[in-house]
C-alpha cells in the first residue's frame, strides 16, 4: 500500500481485468523462481518505524501534512492516521559499518525529524498505541489526505457493508463501533526486513512464525487503547479487528481474515503469493500497463505492480515482498509483529535477537517448525500479545514455559550462534543482546513500564484518568529521548 492511487469508482471490468492480470503476474513469478532470475548475493536488511505525532502536551497532533512538508525527506512519509508518520530506513548488510553505525544514522534521521516537526507545533513518539488516543481522536476527520487512505476505507466498508465492531477484554473491557478504519492507525509498528535467497525464504518465514510469540512477550509495549488497559500488545486484536472485511456471517463461513497468522507452515514463497490470489478479492483493483509475461520475454524484469499492490492489502503478520533494486528482482520477509518503541536502543536490540535467532533456526537439523504445530504458533502469539512476559508459551522439547526461561536458557544462546554466523562479532552481539537479557531479568518491557507508571501516578496523585495517562506518556517521551533500555527506566 505504498503507492499513491486515485480516488475513483471500480466496475465490474475493473476487477474482472486486475484477475486477470494477477495470475499473469503469479505466473510470470513462478517462471521466474524456475529460472532463478533473483538478487543472492547482497542480502540487505532493512527497517521501517510508525510513530505518532503529539503537540506539546502529549495529546494527538493532526499534523502529519504539515511535519512532512518541514521534514522534506523522501525517507518519511505519511500513515493512515493524520497522527502518524513513517520513517523507512535505507537497506543494509547486517554488518556494515560497525557496531554503532545502524544506530547512529536512525537517531540521526529520528533527531532531524523531531527538530523539523517541532517547528510546526509537533514531536515525534514511539509507541505502539498512544496512551492519550481517546475515541474522538480515530473518526474520519483524522483519516490522511492521500486519496489512498479514503480509498481502501470506501473499499473495506463497501466489503464489510456494516460498521467495525472493535472487541478487547483486559484488564478494562472496551467495546466500540467505527465507521471508518481510522482505529488502525492507533496501531503504530516497527516492520524489519530481511532479503534472502528465494529457496531458502520458506525457512525463514517459517521460523519467524514460529518465533512471533516470543517477539511479542519481549517486546509489548501498547497496553492502552482509548483510555482502557488491555492486553500488555493491544496492537494485536485492534489490528486484527479495525481491518476485517468480513461481517459476522462471513466470518462463521471460515472466511479467512485479511490481517492473518496465516494456517500452515509452507514451502515456497509461491505458496503466500498464490494463497492471496486464490483466498483475497482485490480492495483495489488497479492494473498498470506492464505486460509482465511480455516483460520477460524480452528479458526484462517485470515490477509485478498487481501482485504487489494485492499482498499489501493482505496483513500478514509475516509478509512476503517481492521488489526489483538496481535493476534486478528479490524477496524478502517482513516481520511486522512489533510494536515501535521505546527507543532505538530497544529497537535494534529486538533486530537482533530476531535477525539472529531466525538464522540459528533456519541452520538447525531438524527445524523448530517441524516439531510445533502452526495452530500453537498461532496461540503462541496471541498469548504472548495478551499477557506480555508473564506469558507462558509452547517450545519443542521444553513444553509450555515462562517467557524470561525460554530466551535466557534456549533463544538467546541460538540468537548469539546466528548473528555470529553472520559475521556479528561478540564486541556488537553482547550490548545488543544484553538489553534482551536484562528484559528477561528485569520483567520489564515497554508495556511493563507504562502500566507501572501509569498506575503509580494515579494512585499518588490521583489526577483522573486520562491525565494520569498524559503524564505518564510526558514521562515515557524524557525516557525516550534519553534512549537508554526501557528496562532502566524508573518508575517514580
Amino acid at each position: 500500500m505504498g503507492r499513491d492511487v486515485p480516488a475513483l469508482v471500480f466496475t465490474r471490468e475493473d476487477r474482472r481485468r486486475y484477475r486477470i492480470k494477477m495470475q499473469e503476474c503469479l505466473d510470470a513469478f513462478a517462471q521466474m523462481l524456475r529460472e532463478s532470475r533473483f538478487e543472492t548475493e547482497r542480502p540487505q536488511v532493512g527497517l521501517e518505524i510508525e510513530l505518532n505525532l503529539v503537540d506539546d502536551e502529549a495529546e494527538p497532533a493532526m499534523r502529519n501534512s504539515e511535519a512532512l512538508e518541514a521534514i522534506a525527506d523522501p525517507a518519511w512519509s505519511t500513515e493512515l492516521g493524520r497522527f502518524n508518520l513513517e520513517i523507512n530506513i535505507p537497506p543494509r548488510a547486517l554488518t556494515a559499518g560497525g557496531p554503532d553505525a545502524w544506530e547512529t544514522e536512525i537517531r540521526a534521521a529520528l533527531n532531524h525529524a523531531e527538530d523539523r516537526a517541532e517547528s510546526v507545533g509537533a514531536h515525534l513518539i514511539m509507541v505502539g498505541i498512544l496512551p492519550t488516543l481517546r475515541q474522538s481522536d480515530v473518526g474520519e476527520a483524522a483519516l490522511s489526505e492521500n486519496p489512498r487512505y479514503r480509498l481502501l476505507n470506501d473499499q473495506v466498508f463497501a466489503a464489510r457493508g456494516e460498521d467495525l465492531h472493535i472487541e478487547v477484554d483486559g484488564v478494562d473491557r472496551l467495546r466500540t463501533y467505527a465507521d471508518t478504519i481510522t482505529p488502525e492507525a492507533a496501531c503504530t509498528s516497527t516492520q524489519f526486513h530481511l532479503q534472502v535467497a528465494p529457496e531458502e525464504f520458506a525457512d525463514y518465514w517459517n521460523a519467524a512464525q514460529a518465533i512471533a510469540g516470543v517477539q511479542v512477550a519481549l517486546a509489548a509495549n501498547s497496553p492502552f487503547l482509548l483510555g482502557k488497559e488491555l492486553w500488555h500488545e493491544s496492537r494485536i486484536p485492534l489490528f486484527e479487528q479495525a481491518t476485517d472485511t468480513r461481517p459476522q456471517e462471513i466470518k462463521a463461513q471460515g472466511v479467512r481474515p485479511r490481517v492473518w497468522f496465516g494456517e500452515r507452515w509452507i514451502n515456497s514463497v509461491f505458496d503466500l503469493f498464490e494463497e492471496n490470489l486464490r483466498y483475497f478479492p482485490a480492495l483495489l483493483p488497479l492494473c498498470d500497463e506492464q505486460d509482465p509475461v511480455e516483460t520477460l520475454h524480452r528479458g526484462d524484469i517485470p515490477e509485478l505492480g498487481e501482485l504487489t499492490l494485492h499482498n499489501g492489502t493482505i496483513y500478514r503478520w509475516n509478509r512476503p515482498v517481492y521488489a526489483v533494486a538496481r535493476d534486478k528482482p528479490h524477496v524478502r520477509v517482513e516481520n511486522r509483529v512489533l510494536p515501535a518503541g521505546p527507543t532505538v536502543a530497544d529497537t535494534l536490540a529486538n533486530g537482533a535477537f530476531y535477525y539472529g535467532l531466525t538464522r540459528a533456526l533456519v541452520e538447525e537439523e531438524r527445524p523448530v517448525w517441524s516439531r510445533m504445530s502452526f495452530s500453537v504458533a498461532e496461540e503462541n502469539l496471541h498469548t504472548a500479545a495478551r499477557h506480555g512476559m508473564e506469558a507462558r508459551l509452547y517450545w519443542p522439547g521444553v513444553g509450555e514455559v515462562t517467557v524470561p526461561e525460554l530466551v535466557l536458557r534456549r533463544l538467546l544462546p541460538l540468537a548469539h550462534r546466528g548473528l555470529e554466523l553472520t559475521g556479528m562479532d561478540s564486541a556488537w552481539r553482547e550490548p545488543l543482546l544484553g538489553i534482551i537479557e536484562q528484559r528477561c531479568v528485569t520483567g520489564r518491557n515497554g508495556a511493563v513500564w507504562q502500566k507501572e507508571m501509569f498506575h503509580h501516578i494515579d494512585a499518588t496523585a490521583r489526577p483522573g484518568r486520562h491525565e494520569a495517562l498524559r503524564r505518564m506518556t510526558q514521562q515515557y517521551m524524557d525516557y525516550m529521548h534519553l534512549n537508554a533500555p526501557v528496562h532502566t527506566w524508573p518508575v517514580d
